[in-house]
């Protein structure tokens, strides 16, 4: 008997240190995803701007006068995207409301597909020449592949896939936010959009690739084990 007490608390003691680092990486995710909410609200709602007549406060990049048209569209779209994709992770929506959970898949889903296509003319001239229009439209096929690999998931009724490839597609809509960032650093640090903007292309969208990746890889490493069948 005491054999069998002893391989009782080790087999607990075991069990404790897993669920131990639930909590901390629980809090991180309400954490982060409260301020993404945040930022993808004020980002989306200020984007949102270009559907008034007077736009005020455009960037005045040579798509915004040459391709005004796609450069509206995509400025739309994709806000729309940015604003709905966040509420998507809510465990609220995620798994109690199933039937709100679609119809923002179907709204986020058709947005990135509309915003894509906009930004098709614009990507190929972009601002500052090759290599931010390669940048552009590198980010437009990894977005859009991701997209729609998660909406062929959900379809087929795989959701760990589904949720893992709308991570990574939501972490690329967030270039929205970063390149705003970016752009804003490089006016403070007195650095000329004609030199930043090449690099801001690609650093607007590569890192949070690979932050939704890690975010993938904790949020399934931290999930609590589940209890052993008797």
């Amino acid at each position: 008997m005491a054999t069998f007490g002893s391989n009782r608390r080790f087999s607990q003691s075991r069990s404790a240190a897993p669920v131990a680092k639930v909590v901390p990486a629980r809090a991180l995710s309400r954490f982060l995803l409260t301020a993404l909410i945040a930022s993808a609200t004020a980002v989306g709602l200020w984007s949102l701007r270009y559907l008034l007549p007077s736009q005020p406060q455009a960037i005045h990049f040579e798509n915004f006068t040459d391709r005004h048209a796609a450069f509206t569209i995509h400025a739309v779209f994709a806000s729309i995207a940015l604003l709905v994709g966040p509420w998507q992770f809510l465990p609220s929506v995620f798994s109690r409301r199933r039937w709100l959970h679609r119809l923002l898949g179907w709204i986020y889903v058709s947005t990135v597909a509309l915003g894509w296509l906009a930004s098709l003319p614009l990507a190929l001239h972009a601002h500052t020449g090759a290599t931010a229009s390669a940048g552009f439209q590198a980010l437009g096929v990894v977005w859009l592949t991701c997209t729609l690999l998660g909406f062929l998931d959900a379809r087929a009724g795989r959701i760990v896939a589904h949720r893992r490839w709308m991570i990574r597609s939501y972490a690329l809509t967030t270039a929205a936010i970063t390149l705003r960032l970016y752009v804003g650093g490089s006016n403070v640090l007195h650095i000329p959009l004609g030199q930043s903007y090449p690099y801001i292309a690609w650093l607007c969208w590569i890192p949070n690739a690979v932050v939704g990746q890690w975010l993938i890889k904790v949020g399934e490493g931290s999930a609590p084990p589940s209890s052993p069948k008797s």
